[in-house]
Protein backbone atom coordinates (compact mmCIF):
# COMPACT_ATOMS: atom_id res chain seq x y z
CA UNK A 1 0.00 0.00 0.00
CA UNK A 2 1.39 3.27 -0.87
CA UNK A 3 0.20 6.80 -1.47
CA UNK A 4 0.00 6.82 -5.17
CA UNK A 5 -1.08 3.22 -5.63
CA UNK A 6 -3.95 0.62 -3.57
CA UNK A 7 -3.37 -2.71 -4.08
CA UNK A 8 -6.07 -5.31 -3.43
CA UNK A 9 -6.47 -9.17 -4.42
CA UNK A 10 -9.27 -10.91 -5.52
CA UNK A 11 -8.73 -14.52 -5.34
CA UNK A 12 -6.05 -15.03 -8.39
CA UNK A 13 -6.51 -11.50 -9.49
CA UNK A 14 -3.92 -8.65 -8.22
CA UNK A 15 -5.72 -5.40 -8.22
CA UNK A 16 -3.83 -2.19 -8.31
CA UNK A 17 -5.55 0.88 -8.07
CA UNK A 18 -4.31 4.34 -8.80
CA UNK A 19 -5.04 6.66 -5.65
CA UNK A 20 -4.81 10.69 -6.89
CA UNK A 21 -7.37 11.22 -8.03
CA UNK A 22 -7.39 15.38 -6.92
CA UNK A 23 -3.74 14.86 -9.05
CA UNK A 24 -5.64 13.23 -12.29
CA UNK A 25 -2.96 10.22 -11.24
CA UNK A 26 -0.47 11.97 -13.01
CA UNK A 27 2.90 10.47 -12.95
CA UNK A 28 5.70 10.86 -9.87
CA UNK A 29 8.75 9.33 -9.32
CA UNK A 30 7.03 8.18 -6.67
CA UNK A 31 4.07 6.19 -9.04
CA UNK A 32 7.03 4.88 -10.74
CA UNK A 33 8.70 3.18 -7.94
CA UNK A 34 5.20 1.96 -6.42
CA UNK A 35 3.99 0.87 -9.74
CA UNK A 36 7.22 -1.37 -10.54
CA UNK A 37 7.21 -2.73 -6.85
CA UNK A 38 3.89 -3.95 -6.97
CA UNK A 39 4.05 -5.34 -10.77
CA UNK A 40 7.11 -7.63 -9.76
CA UNK A 41 5.97 -8.27 -6.19
CA UNK A 42 2.27 -9.96 -8.19
CA UNK A 43 4.56 -11.49 -10.60
CA UNK A 44 7.07 -13.47 -8.09
CA UNK A 45 3.44 -14.14 -6.21
CA UNK A 46 2.54 -17.81 -6.93
CA UNK A 47 -1.49 -17.35 -6.25
CA UNK A 48 -1.39 -14.47 -8.39
CA UNK A 49 -2.38 -15.24 -12.18
CA UNK A 50 -3.87 -11.90 -13.52
CA UNK A 51 -2.86 -8.22 -12.76
CA UNK A 52 -5.70 -5.62 -13.17
CA UNK A 53 -4.67 -1.77 -13.22
CA UNK A 54 -7.18 0.89 -12.97
CA UNK A 55 -7.94 4.23 -10.99
CA UNK A 56 -9.99 6.49 -9.04
CA UNK A 57 -11.84 9.28 -9.73
CA UNK A 58 -12.32 10.89 -13.24
CA UNK A 59 -9.37 10.54 -15.35
CA UNK A 60 -7.23 7.40 -15.21
CA UNK A 61 -4.37 9.24 -16.01
CA UNK A 62 -3.32 12.60 -17.18
CA UNK A 63 0.48 11.74 -18.36
CA UNK A 64 3.46 13.29 -15.91
CA UNK A 65 2.89 15.79 -13.28
CA UNK A 66 4.23 19.02 -14.50
CA UNK A 67 4.70 20.35 -10.96
CA UNK A 68 8.47 18.45 -10.54
CA UNK A 69 9.44 17.67 -14.16
CA UNK A 70 8.86 21.07 -15.65
CA UNK A 71 11.06 22.68 -12.42
CA UNK A 72 13.42 20.23 -12.96
CA UNK A 73 14.41 21.68 -16.44
CA UNK A 74 14.17 25.25 -15.66
CA UNK A 75 16.68 24.81 -12.58
CA UNK A 76 18.74 23.07 -15.49
CA UNK A 77 18.84 25.86 -17.41
CA UNK A 78 18.75 28.47 -15.03
CA UNK A 79 22.18 26.93 -14.00
CA UNK A 80 20.68 25.90 -10.43
CA UNK A 81 21.54 22.56 -11.91
CA UNK A 82 24.51 20.99 -14.39
CA UNK A 83 23.96 21.54 -18.29
CA UNK A 84 21.29 19.02 -20.25
CA UNK A 85 23.64 15.43 -19.80
CA UNK A 86 21.69 13.51 -22.85
CA UNK A 87 23.46 10.18 -21.31
CA UNK A 88 21.99 11.33 -17.09
CA UNK A 89 19.05 12.25 -18.94
CA UNK A 90 18.23 9.02 -20.95
CA UNK A 91 18.79 7.00 -17.64
CA UNK A 92 16.14 8.82 -15.95
CA UNK A 93 12.99 9.05 -18.33
CA UNK A 94 14.02 4.97 -19.16
CA UNK A 95 13.45 4.45 -15.79
CA UNK A 96 10.36 5.23 -16.38
CA UNK A 97 9.69 3.49 -19.41
CA UNK A 98 11.20 0.52 -18.25
CA UNK A 99 8.73 0.48 -15.43
CA UNK A 100 5.36 0.71 -17.72
CA UNK A 101 7.08 -1.85 -19.92
CA UNK A 102 6.67 -4.66 -16.97
CA UNK A 103 2.96 -4.63 -18.44
CA UNK A 104 3.91 -5.95 -21.60
CA UNK A 105 6.53 -7.71 -20.28
CA UNK A 106 4.93 -9.91 -17.48
CA UNK A 107 4.46 -13.19 -17.79
CA UNK A 108 1.27 -12.76 -16.07
CA UNK A 109 -2.27 -11.29 -18.26
CA UNK A 110 -2.56 -7.66 -17.64
CA UNK A 111 -5.70 -6.04 -18.16
CA UNK A 112 -6.25 -1.84 -17.67
CA UNK A 113 -9.75 -0.69 -16.99
CA UNK A 114 -9.38 3.17 -18.28
CA UNK A 115 -12.04 5.52 -17.88
CA UNK A 116 -11.82 9.79 -18.23
CA UNK A 117 -8.24 11.33 -19.48
CA UNK A 118 -5.50 8.71 -20.29
CA UNK A 119 -3.45 11.21 -22.41
CA UNK A 120 0.85 11.63 -23.24
CA UNK A 121 2.16 9.55 -20.20
CA UNK A 122 -0.73 7.92 -19.09
CA UNK A 123 -0.71 5.92 -22.77
CA UNK A 124 2.84 5.39 -22.41
CA UNK A 125 1.69 3.38 -18.74
CA UNK A 126 -1.63 1.79 -20.38
CA UNK A 127 -0.53 1.06 -24.09
CA UNK A 128 1.80 -1.60 -22.46
CA UNK A 129 -1.12 -3.45 -20.93
CA UNK A 130 -2.54 -6.81 -22.43
CA UNK A 131 -5.99 -5.92 -22.73
CA UNK A 132 -7.11 -2.96 -22.03
CA UNK A 133 -11.57 -2.17 -21.43
CA UNK A 134 -12.44 1.27 -22.11
CA UNK A 135 -15.15 3.18 -20.04
CA UNK A 136 -17.15 5.12 -22.86
CA UNK A 137 -15.81 8.42 -21.13
CA UNK A 138 -12.64 7.47 -22.03
CA UNK A 139 -10.14 10.09 -23.92
CA UNK A 140 -7.03 9.22 -25.00
CA UNK A 141 -3.86 11.11 -26.96
CA UNK A 142 -0.13 12.43 -27.06
CA UNK A 143 -0.49 16.61 -26.91
CA UNK A 144 3.10 16.53 -25.73
CA UNK A 145 3.83 15.39 -29.50
CA UNK A 146 3.31 19.33 -29.91
CA UNK A 147 5.68 20.59 -28.34
CA UNK A 148 7.88 19.00 -25.82
CA UNK A 149 7.87 15.60 -26.26
CA UNK A 150 8.02 12.40 -28.22
CA UNK A 151 6.15 8.66 -26.59
CA UNK A 152 8.07 6.51 -24.46
CA UNK A 153 7.68 3.54 -26.71
CA UNK A 154 6.56 4.50 -30.59
CA UNK A 155 6.00 0.61 -31.02
CA UNK A 156 3.07 0.63 -28.97
CA UNK A 157 1.42 3.18 -30.81
CA UNK A 158 2.10 0.94 -34.06
CA UNK A 159 0.67 -2.00 -31.93
CA UNK A 160 -2.44 -0.58 -30.80
CA UNK A 161 -3.61 1.67 -34.07
CA UNK A 162 -1.54 0.51 -36.88
CA UNK A 163 0.89 2.38 -38.81
CA UNK A 164 -1.23 4.95 -41.02
CA UNK A 165 -3.49 5.85 -37.34
CA UNK A 166 -0.50 5.98 -35.52
CA UNK A 167 1.70 8.67 -37.75
CA UNK A 168 -1.85 10.14 -37.61
CA UNK A 169 -2.44 10.72 -33.65
CA UNK A 170 1.35 11.27 -33.19
CA UNK A 171 2.50 13.58 -36.12
CA UNK A 172 -1.03 15.99 -34.49
CA UNK A 173 -1.34 15.57 -30.82
CA UNK A 174 -4.98 14.84 -31.41
CA UNK A 175 -7.18 13.20 -29.32
CA UNK A 176 -8.98 10.35 -29.73
CA UNK A 177 -12.14 8.94 -28.14
CA UNK A 178 -13.47 5.51 -26.62
CA UNK A 179 -15.17 4.35 -29.57
CA UNK A 180 -12.42 5.57 -32.16
CA UNK A 181 -9.75 3.26 -30.09
CA UNK A 182 -12.16 0.99 -30.24
CA UNK A 183 -12.66 0.89 -33.66
CA UNK A 184 -8.60 0.99 -34.51
CA UNK A 185 -8.11 -2.43 -32.09
CA UNK A 186 -6.46 0.06 -29.77
CA UNK A 187 -8.60 -1.19 -26.86
CA UNK A 188 -10.31 -4.58 -26.71
CA UNK A 189 -13.90 -2.90 -25.74
CA UNK A 190 -15.83 -0.02 -24.81
CA UNK A 191 -18.69 -0.32 -21.60
CA UNK A 192 -20.34 2.16 -19.50
CA UNK A 193 -18.82 4.10 -17.16
CA UNK A 194 -20.99 3.03 -14.07
CA UNK A 195 -20.16 -0.73 -15.61
CA UNK A 196 -16.34 -0.01 -16.27
CA UNK A 197 -14.74 -1.82 -12.90
CA UNK A 198 -17.09 -4.74 -12.37
CA UNK A 199 -16.71 -5.26 -15.96
CA UNK A 200 -12.53 -5.34 -16.17
CA UNK A 201 -12.39 -7.51 -12.89
CA UNK A 202 -15.48 -9.77 -14.35
CA UNK A 203 -12.76 -10.41 -17.19
CA UNK A 204 -9.64 -10.44 -15.21
CA UNK A 205 -11.23 -13.07 -12.92
CA UNK A 206 -12.76 -15.05 -16.22
CA UNK A 207 -8.99 -15.49 -17.50
CA UNK A 208 -7.88 -16.28 -13.77
CA UNK A 209 -9.71 -19.84 -14.04
CA UNK A 210 -7.30 -20.94 -16.59
CA UNK A 211 -3.93 -22.21 -14.41
CA UNK A 212 -1.57 -20.34 -14.01
CA UNK A 213 1.05 -22.18 -15.86
CA UNK A 214 -0.91 -22.08 -18.67
CA UNK A 215 -1.93 -18.25 -18.81
CA UNK A 216 2.34 -17.95 -18.46
CA UNK A 217 2.82 -20.05 -21.24
CA UNK A 218 0.26 -18.23 -23.55
CA UNK A 219 1.65 -14.84 -22.34
CA UNK A 220 5.17 -15.70 -23.17
CA UNK A 221 4.39 -16.99 -26.55
CA UNK A 222 2.25 -14.01 -27.46
CA UNK A 223 4.57 -11.62 -26.31
CA UNK A 224 7.94 -13.34 -28.09
CA UNK A 225 5.73 -12.34 -31.33
CA UNK A 226 5.15 -8.77 -30.39
CA UNK A 227 8.51 -8.55 -29.69
CA UNK A 228 9.43 -9.99 -32.95
CA UNK A 229 7.19 -7.89 -34.69
CA UNK A 230 8.29 -3.97 -32.96
CA UNK A 231 11.35 -4.70 -31.21
CA UNK A 232 9.94 -2.81 -28.31
CA UNK A 233 13.60 -2.71 -27.02
CA UNK A 234 14.89 -0.55 -29.54
CA UNK A 235 11.99 1.47 -29.82
CA UNK A 236 12.02 2.66 -25.92
CA UNK A 237 15.67 3.58 -26.70
CA UNK A 238 14.87 5.43 -29.54
CA UNK A 239 11.65 6.94 -27.95
CA UNK A 240 12.85 8.37 -24.60
CA UNK A 241 16.47 9.66 -26.44
CA UNK A 242 14.13 11.62 -28.60
CA UNK A 243 11.86 12.71 -25.84
CA UNK A 244 14.93 13.94 -24.02
CA UNK A 245 16.40 15.91 -27.38
CA UNK A 246 12.24 17.17 -27.70
CA UNK A 247 12.13 19.08 -24.38
CA UNK A 248 15.36 20.59 -25.18
CA UNK A 249 14.76 21.82 -29.20
CA UNK A 250 14.49 25.76 -28.71
CA UNK A 251 10.89 25.83 -28.43
CA UNK A 252 10.68 23.06 -25.93
CA UNK A 253 12.90 25.65 -24.08
CA UNK A 254 10.22 27.75 -24.57
CA UNK A 255 7.84 26.32 -23.51
CA UNK A 256 9.08 25.68 -20.11
CA UNK A 257 10.47 29.19 -19.53
CA UNK A 258 6.68 30.17 -20.92
CA UNK A 259 5.01 27.49 -18.23
CA UNK A 260 7.52 29.41 -15.74
CA UNK A 261 5.84 33.10 -16.64
CA UNK A 262 2.09 32.15 -16.30
CA UNK A 263 1.78 28.42 -14.94
CA UNK A 264 2.38 25.41 -16.88
CA UNK A 265 -1.62 24.84 -17.03
CA UNK A 266 -2.33 28.03 -18.90
CA UNK A 267 1.52 27.13 -21.16
CA UNK A 268 -0.62 23.66 -21.74
CA UNK A 269 -3.82 25.68 -23.09
CA UNK A 270 -1.82 27.93 -25.13
CA UNK A 271 -0.74 25.05 -27.15
CA UNK A 272 -3.51 23.18 -27.45
CA UNK A 273 -6.06 26.30 -28.19
CA UNK A 274 -4.95 26.04 -31.97
CA UNK A 275 -6.14 22.48 -31.71
CA UNK A 276 -9.83 23.17 -29.95
CA UNK A 277 -9.34 20.09 -28.07
CA UNK A 278 -8.40 18.40 -24.79
CA UNK A 279 -8.41 21.59 -22.02
CA UNK A 280 -10.01 23.60 -25.05
CA UNK A 281 -13.48 21.47 -25.23
CA UNK A 282 -16.27 23.15 -24.12
CA UNK A 283 -16.89 20.10 -22.10
CA UNK A 284 -14.17 19.77 -20.54
CA UNK A 285 -13.48 23.30 -18.30
CA UNK A 286 -10.76 21.86 -16.55
CA UNK A 287 -8.79 19.85 -18.83
CA UNK A 288 -6.28 17.51 -18.35
CA UNK A 289 -3.12 18.82 -16.77
CA UNK A 290 -0.04 17.05 -18.54
CA UNK A 291 2.01 18.47 -21.35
Amino acid sequence: MGDTLREETHGHVRRLTLCRPERYNTITPQLRDELGAAIDAAERDAGVRVILLDAEGAAFCAGYDLDWSTEAQADEESGARPVWDSVRDQHMIRSFADTWAKLHDCSKPTVAAVQGWCIAGGTNIVFNAHLIVAAESARFGYPPSRVWGVPEAPWNWVARLGLQNARRYMLTGDEFTAAEAREMGAVLEVVPDTDLHDHAMALAQRIARVPGNQLEMITWSLNAVADQMYDPTSSRRLGTLFDGVARHTQEGLDFVARSGEVGFREAVRERDRPFGDYGEREESPDGPIDA
